[in-house]
This record gives C-alpha cells, structure tokens and sequence, in this order.
C-alpha cells in the first residue's frame, strides 16, 4: 500500500526548493567520464540527503512540473544507498535513467513509481 503523506511530503520539499541543474542531459561524470547523464541532473538547494549533500533531482523533458517516481540507488564504489527524485519524467526518460545505474560495475537501482 502506498503512502500518499509521503508524495505529498517530497512534493513539499520540490515545492519550496529551487532545482539546480548541474549535470545537464548529454554531460559526463566528473569522475567517470564515460557515465554520460541521459536527464538534467542536480539537487533541491538547501536540502539535504542521505549522503550529507543536496537531494539529488532528475529533471525530464515534461511540462507537468510533478513527481513522477523515485529511484533508490546502491553505490558499492561509495558504499551509500540514496533516494532520487524524478520530475517531470516520461516513461522513455525514467528507463534511461534506470539504465544509467543499473548497467554500472558499482550501481544498481530501483523504480518506485508514484500512483496517478
């Protein structure tokens, strides 16, 4: 059973924080430059995750301005586990960004898709 205080929640936090896109679609990885972002890619300012910085946002290309899904991450490499918000993301964005963990050496995820 879904929750929808805790959609409601994260659409609060979207809300009343501005999304600083950092990573634009097309860019690479500082690091790993052959891990090249699929989505806009970047934070909620003034938030803060799991892993001590900014709530992590993917943007996609609808005009809906909504919540369409989160994705938990492992990072075997970091030895973290993280929450990621999709905004905006069609069906075609939210696979590629599943495809961008899910074929690393050191990431692996999982969807959960909002309801309506």
């Amino acid at each position: 059973m879904m929750n929808n205080s805790f959609w409601e929640k994260l659409d609060q936090l979207i809300n009343k924080s501005e999304i600083i896109i950092d990573r634009p679609i097309g860019s690479a990885h500082p690091k790993f430059p052959n891990l090249v972002y699929p989505c806009n890619y970047g934070y909620l300012k003034e938030t803060s995750g799991s892993d001590g910085n900014e709530i992590d946002v993917w943007c996609g290309s609808c005009n809906t301005n909504k919540l369409t899904a989160v994705i938990c991450t492992v990072d075997t490499l970091k030895k973290d586990c993280e929450l990621k918000l999709l905004v905006n993301c069609n069906v075609e964005e939210i696979e590629l960004i599943l495809i961008f963990y899910n074929e690393s050496e050191y990431m692996s995820a999982i969807l959960i898709k909002r309801n309506s």
